[in-house]
């Protein structure tokens, strides 16, 4: 079979898979559940492939990103795969010397504070990133009925790594470059916006059968300044992909009080922390959205009957939604016991079994 024949074949069967329809707010077999940061962290077999290769040189190498990502659904019986990346893999693509350190995270050179430095970001093509759309087609030619989650980082968070240098607790650097020169950062997220929007281009293009846009640190925003200062970018990301026609997920940490504005910037489904109970984030959506979430990810260390109270609180919220897809409230830490996850995987599978 071809390699385009692979990815129309994986499009058509994967469908009216329940995570798909879950998505678009229709009917499912049951609800259907994927892990944020499933792909790796927790799995001895992940460590092992990955053992002495660099984070972001795993990201380039097209046979690992589709093993890595398919551990996870072969052990865990998951209704979809996320595409195993790092949302500074797009900026590095393009040039920008950063790296991501371990027990650090992404560390960049060069932070980007002032005008001249915007000139470094350059537009994203697909020609840059040749690994992913090789990755891409081979997982969607092995997921086959299983969809394929395309990822990608949000231009807030993107700009918080590349003004702050790194991870930031309070986001000094960029809350000053925010208030105190509103026009760059305007152009700066303007410009992420399109590297962002090329890259889930280059996923869906290649067969990734949904996208995620994880902003991972927009909680640090009070509602005004998101609206104002990153909405429209994020809103321009969503909109760039829209003809595709596949779902659109936005997901933040910390981000309840930001609920309905994520939902505003275009997404189909807004993914919910676990500080939220889903009942209450409908409310704060508003209809015409799928959720997604949002089981604390500790609670997987608190033993079987822990787990299945607190899993059957999150199905509970849910019931009267118009569409849920089980998830954590955030990813899934390392430590996590590996069988804890594929327990939970079906309890919510058999509870909500219609």
């Amino acid at each position: 079979m071809s390699e385009r024949s692979q990815q129309q074949t994986g499009r058509t069967a994967a469908h009216d898979s329940a995570f798909l329809r879950a998505c678009r707010r229709e009917p499912v077999p049951h609800t259907p559940v994927w892990f944020m940061r499933q792909a790796g962290r927790s799995l001895p077999e992940y460590r092992k492939v990955r053992e002495g290769i660099p984070m972001l040189d795993s990201c380039m190498r097209p046979d690992l990103v589709t093993e890595i990502t398919l551990q996870p659904v072969r052990r865990h019986n998951v209704d979809a795969a996320i595409f195993y990346s790092d949302i500074v893999v797009p900026l590095k693509a393009i040039g920008i010397d950063l790296d991501i350190k371990p027990g650090v995270g992404p560390v960049v050179a060069e932070p980007v504070r002032t005008r001249a430095d915007l000139e470094r970001l350059r537009p994203l093509d697909a020609s840059d990133v040749p690994y992913v759309t090789e990755a891409v087609a081979q997982l969607v030619g092995e997921l086959g009925a299983t969809p394929l989650i395309g990822f990608a980082g949000a231009p807030f968070t993107l700009a918080s790594y590349l003004i702050e240098g790194g991870p930031s607790r309070t986001y000094e650097n960029t809350k000053a470059m925010m208030y105190g020169d509103p026009e760059l950062w305007a152009d700066l997220v303007d410009r992420l916006a399109g590297i962002t929007a090329a890259f889930l281009d280059v996923q869906i293009r290649a067969g990734a059968s949904a996208v995620q846009l994880f902003d991972s640190w927009a909680g640090a925003l009070a509602p005004a300044e998101y609206r104002d200062l990153v909405m429209p970018a994020s809103a321009k990301v969503f909109d760039a992909v829209a003809h595709h026609g596949v779902p659109r997920i936005h997901f933040g940490v910390g981000t309840g009080e930001l609920l309905g504005l994520m939902g505003e910037a275009g997404a189909d489904v807004v993914g919910v922390d676990w500080r939220v109970p889903l009942d209450e984030a409908a409310r704060r959506v508003g209809p015409g959205k799928a959720l997604q979430g949002n089981l604390d990810s500790a609670v997987l260390f608190a033993g079987r009957a822990a787990v299945e109270t607190k899993a059957q609180e999150v199905l509970d919220a849910a019931s009267g939604l118009e569409g849920h897809v089980f998830n954590l409230g955030h990813g899934v830490m390392p430590n996590t016991d590996p069988d804890a996850l594929t327990h939970l995987v079906e309890y919510v599978h058999e509870r909500t079994a219609r």
